[in-house]
């Protein structure tokens, strides 16, 4: 799990930088050379965005569970709000002012995840944990594509009333992008189900192989869009083709960082310890980067790959150094 929260950082400060490059992107840096667009660029943008913060919220219920059990609720409530509400609330007051109203920026997860976290901690108060002690159940390709369909119908609708990147601030407050967010909702609820019944370690390597098999297919089919029916088809019903990639691109992944990214050592334990001031950091290095190749005269694939190694490595050692503060690695 820790490898591969790595792994998603990293694909999330990716997906970040290719935004400015992309013919249909709208993000706070712009090239000042117009010319500087990848046309296709926005394929990689596209698969990201089916997946990775779904796969984000589910790691983060998984992980839910045991810290409630572990620490009670008052303790749990005040260690998520001072590890989720102080980076929130200071990411609010840096970007706030910059677009002349309440923003959340990136930190809409942050703030969705506290929102989700205390949720269950007032369940919890009313309700008595899932007693799965000795229950287990094993994922299938069958229950896979359940799932599949299920998202994708409901995503499908959600999205005849509000298209995908369309942004709202619900309640007043709560920042969200409502085409993609009862999938957020739903990978958090699975992941609180994950852990209780043993899914991770108990799904079997055949599921994996063919999760990984239908992930590939799944990405490739979107990747080969440039027009004509099938472009169209995939188009016109892209929520549910979205949930496809969703569930098994997620479980894919799951199940190959279980076989073969289990690696340990003391670099690894590094990233992991700042994988998440990462992503609250990443925005800053990366527009500061960006501006700072604007000027310079190389391709624009060139300059997409600077910012994208540039921007992951200044996002880790900028946490590594702010946690080396005292106190501050109870927030990071």
């Amino acid at each position: 799990m820790d490898n591969l929260k790595v792994f998603l950082t990293i694909l999330v400060v990716f997906h970040h930088a290719c935004i400015p490059f992309s013919p249909y992107g709208d993000w706070g840096y712009h090239p000042s050379n117009p010319e500087e667009v990848i046309d296709r660029i926005w394929l990689f943008i596209s698969v990201n965005a089916s997946f990775f913060m779904g796969l984000f919220f589910f790691i983060s219920g998984y992980f839910i569970p045991g810290s409630y059990d572990r620490q009670g609720g008052k303790s749990f409530c005040q260690k998520k709000l001072l590890r989720l509400g102080i980076p929130l609330l200071l990411v609010t007051i840096i970007v706030s002012p910059v677009d002349h109203c309440l923003s959340f920026a990136h930190a809409w997860y942050i703030e969705s995840l506290l929102i989700f976290s205390l949720l269950y901690a007032l369940i919890r108060q009313f309700c008595k944990p899932i007693n799965s002690e000795g229950k287990t159940s094993t994922p299938t390709i069958l229950w896979l594509l359940s799932l599949s369909v299920i998202l994708g119908i409901l995503q499908q609708l959600i999205r005849s009333v509000s298209p995908q990147d369309s942004w709202i601030m619900f309640l007043g407050f709560v920042r969200m992008e409502l085409a993609h967010y009862f999938q957020y909702m739903l990978m958090f609820v699975l992941g609180i189900l994950a852990y209780r019944y043993k899914w991770l370690e108990t799904i079997k390597n055949r599921t994996g192989i063919i999760a990984v098999i239908f992930a590939i297919l799944l990405i490739i089919g979107n990747v080969v869009r440039n027009g004509g029916t099938w472009d169209s088809f995939v188009w016109n019903w892209f929520g549910i083709y979205e949930s496809f990639m969703c569930v098994f691109i997620s479980v894919a992944l799951l199940w190959s960082f279980r076989e073969f990214g289990n690696w340990s050592g003391k670099f690894w334990t590094w990233s992991s310890a700042q994988a998440y001031g990462a992503y609250i950091f990443h925005l800053f290095v990366l527009l500061s980067i960006e501006n700072a190749m604007d000027s310079l005269a190389i391709h624009v694939v060139l300059k997409l790959i600077y910012a994208c190694v540039f921007a992951t490595i200044g996002s880790f050692v900028i946490t590594w150094l702010f946690r080396l503060i005292p106190g501050v690695k109870k927030v990071l």
